[in-house]
């Protein structure tokens, strides 16, 4: 008698999960449901793939800029670990600093009634408002963008990188 109580209980589980990725179809779908702005990834992802603890990986169309307050790339794969209200171990996403391109390690909201997100760009924790994070950007190729070119370097867990400009 286990076994159709078994099958029974993995039949429902695979139509929960059919269920669980039709109503949360796009990234920005998740993002909201996971207490982050659905504005952290810009309009040009093409696919993602998520598994059942975190690991994210979101694939863009290219490498692209878009501003918030400050000039922001993303690398045309974006990889990090996804949990309610944060986004850390970031990799593939830097943030413009004083000339500097400083990569993006953590994105997170403490508490979602201040109205403020952080970002842990290594050397410092910026807080914005979450209101710059609402809608998903356009994002454009570098030479479009008109945000000046990511040239100059990159600090990545503290070496000194060309930057993306540079590397062509």
């Amino acid at each position: 008698m286990e076994k159709p109580i078994s099958a029974v209980l993995i039949f429902l589980c695979f139509l929960s999960l059919i269920s669980l990725s039709s109503s949360l179809s796009t990234i920005h779908d998740i993002l909201r449901s996971n207490g982050l702005p659905a504005g952290l990834l810009p309009k040009a992802v093409k696919s993602f793939t998520l598994n059942e603890s975190g690991a994210l990986e979101v694939f863009l169309d290219r490498p692209c800029l878009t501003k918030y307050e400050n000039s922001i790339f993303f690398d045309a794969v974006v990889r990090g670990n996804l949990s309610y209200a944060a986004l850390t171990d970031l990799v593939g996403l830097s943030q413009l600093e004083l000339f500097l391109w400083l990569p993006v390690k953590d994105i997170i909201v403490d508490d979602p009634n201040s109205g403020l997100i952080l970002f842990d760009i290594g050397v410092a924790h910026k807080q914005l408002s979450l209101s710059l994070f609402e809608d998903p950007p356009d994002c454009k190729p570098e030479g479009e963008a008109g945000l000046g070119l990511r040239s100059g370097f990159l600090w990545n867990n503290g070496r000194k990188e060309k930057g993306f400009a540079e590397q062509r």
